[in-house]
């Protein structure tokens, strides 16, 4: 039997144990279902068992791009500009504050590191120490995902923590195609081969035209079949024409998703099929991300692992925790938010493979080590690190909701009209607690497509005295 059916035959047998039991798992013990698959792609490639050949992982190589390019448009198509617009300027600027510090911090201790472990030359350190600040910024949308489930998202550090993933996962991308670009190999028949900038700005053209040939040709479409045949052929464009001028088809894809999220009609549609394509996508990514990886033992790579970890770790939790301090947005938000942003998933496994593939960046197999690593240690963690975070802020509203005595909801309503009550968690009830209105469409990156007024946080040094989420 060869290989390839052999992989076929695994992946249908995995996908299909977990869909049963993802639901399951999700439900009863909030587990962040996927790592399995890169357990079971180190037992099926040549360092375990050898079931599949380091040949045949070898040629797997367009399927990652392509599953590269799907993770990249999905990222893309949360960017609704509309939707941008209304997000206010403190959780954009906690978000932004939180993205830098962390790519900063972790791309600093790590270019001081590798030269010292003597795993690279101080010259060349800088380009895996900013590939693995670039991965360390990205947190997997899965813990949020689960820990809220079909629940309304109305409290502002849940609004927080949406457009904080988003930013995070923007600045990942961006950061690591303009080091892509940076990096690149010249090719040798070129009479003058293209600046870094000149190469950036090609990897942002090819998304461009992905993107406007796909609306030229199928803007209008709403039928999911002919919509999942189309969004393949937009990412076989992007991603395929990426990888063969060896700029990085994340970025390529991105800018796809940005470009088709805000001119298609059909945007729920497409959103739809994404979401149903992403995890067997993520699930491939990272069977073939275990059958390529080269574990080490080392006690060199077992630092760098455990620095990258450490330093991500106190980077998220400690800048949130300053900058809310800071904004005076810690009654709103609490003070450990960035724990939900601490698990990684999808984005931190592309990008990983994105770098491992370029054999002439030096110590890819180190850069893959670390972020499958954290992938393996967080994720299955994401959604009680997201719970630990919100129940704080959320619990006590609640609870107060359950406390106090009933308040007519219409004649309030009436006399207050910008405001609303807390549904009671239990019934479909108001409760006599009231506050003004907290994003009832949440307008945020990952929230629906809405229309209406953002939940806002008060910007610091206002004069309005507000109830802790009110909008504007």
């Amino acid at each position: 039997m060869s290989a390839s059916l052999v992989l076929i035959l695994v992946v249908a047998t995995a996908y299909l144990a977990t869909h049963l039991l993802y639901e399951w798992l999700a439900r009863r013990l909030l587990i962040v279902s996927g790592a399995e698959y890169l357990v079971l792609g180190v037992l099926l490639g040549p360092q375990v068992s050898g079931v599949i050949s380091r040949e045949a992982a070898d040629s797997f190589g367009p399927i990652i791009v392509l599953g590269i390019g799907w993770i990249g448009l999905t990222v893309g198509m949360q960017f609704y500009l509309p939707r941008l617009v209304r997000i206010t300027g403190l959780t954009f600027r906690l978000a932004v504050i939180e993205s830098f510090v962390t790519l900063s911090v972790v791309t600093g201790v790590l270019w001081w590191a590798l030269p010292a472990l003597g795993l690279t030359s101080k010259f060349w350190a800088i380009v895996p120490a900013l590939a693995l600040g670039a991965i360390a910024v990205a947190s997997t949308p899965s813990g949020l995902d689960i820990a809220l489930r079909d629940r309304k998202r109305r409290e502002p550090v849940v609004n927080q923590l949406e457009t904080s993933l988003g930013v995070n996962a923007f600045v990942a991308v961006v950061t690591a195609g303009l080091l892509f670009s940076w990096v690149h190999r010249a090719p040798t028949s070129a009479l003058r081969p293209p600046t870094p900038t000149e190469w950036a700005v090609i990897t942002v053209g090819v998304g461009v035209l992905g993107g406007t040939l796909f609306h030229l040709f199928l803007g209008e479409e709403r039928k999911v079949d002919r919509l999942v045949v189309s969004l393949g052929g937009a990412i076989i464009l992007a991603s395929g024409a990426a990888a063969y001028l060896n700029v990085s088809p994340v970025l390529a894809t991105l800018v796809v998703g940005i470009v088709l999220v805000n001119t298609s009609r059909g945007r729920a549609e497409l959103r739809t099929v994404l979401a149903e394509a992403e995890r067997p996508f993520y699930y491939v990514l990272l069977l073939l991300a275990g059958l390529s990886w080269r574990p080490s033992t080392s006690v060199t790579v077992i630092a760098v692992v455990a620095l990258y970890l450490v330093t991500r770790t106190v980077s998220k939790v400690y800048t949130t925790r300053a900058t809310t301090a800071w904004n005076k947005a810690t009654p709103q938000l609490g003070r450990d938010w960035g724990k939900a942003l601490i698990g990684q998933g999808r984005l931190t496994v592309a990008l990983a493979l994105d770098y491992a593939r370029r054999p002439e960046l030096p110590i890819g197999d180190v850069v893959f080590t670390a972020a499958l690593l954290s992938v393996l240690l967080t994720e299955f963690a994401a959604a009680r690190l997201v719970r630990a975070a919100l129940l704080p802020i959320v619990e006590p509203l609640r609870d107060l909701a359950h406390r106090l005595p009933w308040v007519d909801t219409a004649e309030h309503t009436a006399e207050h009209p910008a405001e609303t009550a807390i549904p009671s968690s239990e019934s479909g009830a108001t409760s006599g607690v009231f506050v003004p209105q907290v994003n009832e469409g949440a307008s945020t990156l990952f929230g629906p497509d809405v229309d209406g007024p953002l939940a806002a946080l008060p910007e610091q040094g206002s004069t309005e005295e507000r109830t802790p989420g009110a909008s504007r």
